[in-house]
C-alpha cells in the first residue's frame, strides 16, 4: 500500500517528539529516586520506563496517518520495547545504553551483507528518494556500513566511559548530528552518480 502523505510538521513532530521528550524528561527527573512496589529506581530508568509508551504510541500515530512503516522504524521499535523493558526489569539502565549499538551494529551489519551479494539494500529502502547509478548505491552503501559501525563503537566508548547525562546528550543531538553530516558530506556521491543528471545530458 502507497504511503499517504501528512502534513510535515505533524511527520516531525511524530519522529522527534518522543526523543525531545524523553531529553526534558530526563533533565527534570535525572538527580530524583523514585520508590515503586519497594524498589528504588532512578530518574534515567523511570523516564525510560514513560519513553516506552511514548514512543510506541508515536510510531502507531505514524502507521495510522500514513498507513506505512519503514523496517527501520519497526525494527528500532522493538529493540527500545526489548532494551528499554530489559533496563526497567532489571532496573539497570546499561541496557537501554546498549540499544544504539545493537541497532547500527544490526543495520550495518544488514547493509554488509548485501554488499557481500552484490546488492544495496539501501537502495530498496531510497531509491524513490535518491535516484542513483547502481554503482553510486554500491558507493553509499558502503560508506554508510562503515558509518553505522563506527556509531556504534563510539556509542559504547561514550557510555562505558563518560557520564550518563554525557550519554543522553550524545544519544539526543550528537547521534542525529552525525547522521546529518554523513548525508550532507556525500554531496560528490549524489552529483557525480545521479541519474537525473545523465538524462538531462541524454
Amino acid at each position: 500500500m502507497a504511503e499517504k502523505k501528512i502534513n510535515g510538521a505533524v511527520k516531525t513532530a511524530l519522529e522527534l517528539g518522543p526523543i525531545a521528550g524523553f531529553f526534558v524528561a530526563y533533565l527534570w527527573l535525572k538527580d530524583d529516586v523514585f520508590t515503586i512496589g519497594g524498589t528504588q529506581y532512578d530518574g534515567f530508568v523511570v523516564v525510560t520506563a514513560g519513553f516506552i509508551p511514548v514512543f510506541l504510541a508515536s510510531i502507531a500515530a505514524l502507521w495510522w496517518l500514513t498507513g506505512h512503516l519503514s523496517r527501520m522504524q519497526v525494527v528500532t521499535a522493538v529493540l527500545i520495547v526489548v532494551f528499554g523493558g530489559l533496563s526497567v526489569w532489571f532496573n539497570d539502565p546499561r541496557f537501554f545504553k546498549m540499544k544504539p549499538t545493537i541497532i547500527y551494529l544490526l543495520f550495518g551489519g544488514v547493509l554488509g551483507a548485501g554488499l557481500l551479494r552484490g546488492q544495496s539494500y539501501l537502495q530498496s529502502l531510497m531509491d524513490g528518494l535518491m535516484p542513483l547509478t547502481h554503482e553510486g548505491w554500491m558507493i553509499l552503501t558502503r560508506r554508510l556500513m562503515i558509518f553505522f559501525f563506527g556509531l556504534a563503537i563510539l556509542n559504547e566508548v561514550i557510555w562505558r566511559t563518560m557520564t550518563e547525562e554525557t550519554w543522553v546528550y550524545f544519544k539526543t543531538f550528537g547521534l542525529t548530528a552525525a547522521i546529518f553530516l554523513f548525508f550532507i558530506t556525500q554531496g560528490k556521491v549524489f552529483s557525480d552518480h545521479s541519474t537525473e543528471e545523465k538524462k538531462e545530458g541524454e
